[in-house]
């Protein structure tokens, strides 16, 4: 996938923060991007964004909830993409343990879960072309865990076991597919990574500020486009990998 020119890649959670960011740039670089997420009307701004842009590639707004079975199965047998990236989740409860209802605990692992589990099930059983990839994005705190918002760092550390099964189901069946899990810092230049960076600046006792400047340079949506874009032009990781990706870049996990 070195040239991606002519390419389809399908993105969920398309409509603002990393899932827009990686939109956008795959649309730059020339390829169909299905650009997935809930509200058709953030979807049409990202189609519009392109155009403004000059982007060589397209934008299609599809409007869906996908962590519904039905829409994965639909959009994969639709658009046959090279390149599937699952950006989308809920945007945890922000509170300590004690505070936490299970419905509010358990948020992401209704949305993020599930949406990885139809995903990957349908790309397996259609399945798609050899040689194609699958990025499921994890979170940082999948790896060192995140006392703040309830289930979530639970929830996406099984969305990388299972990125890891969909791997070895796929080897088992000769399917000839990618499937990586990319694990990104916290960054407050997100709607979800505003709201965590505020919960863990009070939870130290420290202003918002002050804690945003001991986090260091924030990982943009903008960013995370070009690393993906990266990934897909040089992914010569057979079979499955892990990364973490921060604004250092992507660093192997494996």
């Amino acid at each position: 996938m070195n040239d991606l020119t002519g390419n389809t890649a399908v993105v969920t959670g398309a409509s603002r923060g990393f899932g827009r960011g990686v939109a956008m740039a795959l649309a730059q670089s020339g390829l169909k991007v299905v650009a997935l997420a809930r509200s058709g009307e953030a979807l049409e701004d990202l189609s519009r964004e392109a155009q403004a842009q000059q982007a060589t590639g397209t934008v299609i707004p599809v409007a869906a909830d996908v962590a519904e079975a039905d829409v994965a199965e639909r959009v994969l047998s639709e658009y046959r993409p090279q390149l599937l990236v699952l950006v989308a989740g809920a945007s945890p409860h922000l509170a300590p343990l004690p505070s936490q209802s299970w419905e509010g605990f358990s948020r992401n692992w209704h949305v993020d879960v599930k949406q990885s589990f139809h995903w990957l099930q349908a790309a397996l059983a259609l399945p798609l072309a050899p040689g194609s990839t699958v990025l499921v994005f994890s979170s940082g705190a999948a790896l060192r865990g995140s006392p703040m918002s309830g289930g979530y760092a639970g929830a996406k550390a099984t969305q990388a076991f299972i990125t890891q099964y969909a791997a070895g189901e796929a080897d088992a069946l000769g399917l000839e597919l990618r499937f990586h899990t990319l694990f990104p810092t916290l960054s407050p230049t997100t709607d979800l990574g505003r709201a965590g960076t505020k919960a863990y600046a009070e939870r130290a006792g420290m202003s918002e500020e002050a804690y945003r400047e001991k986090m260091g340079p924030p990982l943009t949506p903008e960013l995370v486009g070009e690393r993906v874009l990266e990934l897909a032009r040089n992914d010569d990781h057979a079979g499955t990998a892990r990364f973490m990706l921060s604004v250092r870049g992507l660093e192997s996990l494996d």
